[in-house]
């Protein structure tokens, strides 16, 4: 053997080692991806769970037999027949969002942890929508939701999984029960109009009653503040007209105390005295004598004698 062939050798030898190597580092170091996890198996049996870094195995002997995604997925719920309680059908489906919480439970606890919550969800929806009427479903789709999620978990709790949110996507009456929903909102609707005129007209009514009350009161006021004035008025011109005679008055009592008074006054009567016995003569069938007493210089002196006693015991009451 040349030299060329022992080189051969040994850098064959040494190129196949450095592959060997490469190949075991490659198999056995192990980078996990954020949000997932490897279930690592040893002669057929778990051994461990690897999550998101740097992670070892020995070749050969370790596999990775799962890799499962820490995710929360969101699964269709197949469409699906449900009986309410008052027996109407429904055809309901929805949406699982599903996260897994146990990368060993999902691996081992069920073969197909997706296809086992999704049957569970169906059976469970079908259970409490029995519960209720038809009205309710619609009414409180979101404590269906609610009661649906909690069945779930309660029973998947041994697969490592969390059904984080349930959602009723649509809910399907059959057709006879569409119709008479919307007679019945239709009629709903009528009522409510109904309600609302008649309130209306009610309202309209009170406020035209409030209103001819309002301008009656203030008619009354109005009247009861009238006649306050008018009387106020007329006791005013009362008041004036006796304050008028009773200075008209003691004006003609001052003037008659004077000289020139007495004789305006002795002038004044015997006018009226011719006056009045000419209205009688011509008015009436009384045919008047003449007679001393009755003459003007009579009438006046008569009239000058009250006056005189009556300054006199004016005088005397002073």
């Amino acid at each position: 053997m040349d030299i060329n062939e022992l080189m051969n050798i040994i850098f064959n030898f040494w190129t196949g080692l450095a592959l060997l190597i490469i190949i075991l580092v490659k198999s056995s170091v192990k980078f996990v991806p954020q949000n997932r996890a490897y279930v690592v198996e040893r002669f057929g049996k778990y051994q461990k769970s690897m999550t998101a870094g740097l992670n070892i195995l020995i070749p050969f002997i370790d596999k990775v037999a799962y890799d499962q995604s820490l995710k929360e997925h969101a699964y269709d719920v197949p469409s699906q027949s449900a009986i309410t309680k008052d027996n109407i059908s429904l055809i309901v489906d929805g949406v699982l969002y599903i996260k897994l919480l146990d990368p060993y439970k999902a691996s081992y606890g069920v073969d197909d942890y997706v296809y086992a919550v999704t049957q569970l969800a169906q059976t469970t929806m079908r259970s409490e929508i029995g519960k209720i009427d038809l009205d309710k479903t619609f009414e409180e789709r979101e404590s269906l939701n609610v009661n649906i999620v909690n069945a779930i978990n309660a029973a998947s709790e041994p697969w490592g999984i969390q059904v984080m949110r349930y959602e009723i996507k649509d809910i399907e009456p059959p057709r006879t029960i569409l119709d008479a929903m919307e007679r019945q909102m239709k009629a709903e609707r009528e009522k409510r109009a109904t309600i609302l005129e008649s309130e209306g007209q009610r309202q309209s009514a009170i406020n035209v009653a409030e209103g001819d009350k309002q301008a009656q009161v203030l008619a009354a006021e109005a009247d009861k503040a009238e006649q306050i004035l008018r009387a106020q008025g007329e006791a005013e011109a009362i008041i004036a007209v006796a304050d008028a005679k009773a200075k008209a008055l003691e004006t003609v009592g001052q003037i008659a105390n004077t000289a020139e008074g007495q004789k305006a006054i002795q002038l004044e009567l015997a006018d009226k005295a011719i006056i009045a016995k000419e209205k009688i003569a011509k008015e009436s069938t009384v045919v008047l004598l003449p007679d001393g007493n009755s003459s003007p210089a009579n009438v006046v002196a008569e009239a000058m004698t009250i006056i005189n006693t009556l300054n006199a015991n004016k005088n005397v009451t002073s």
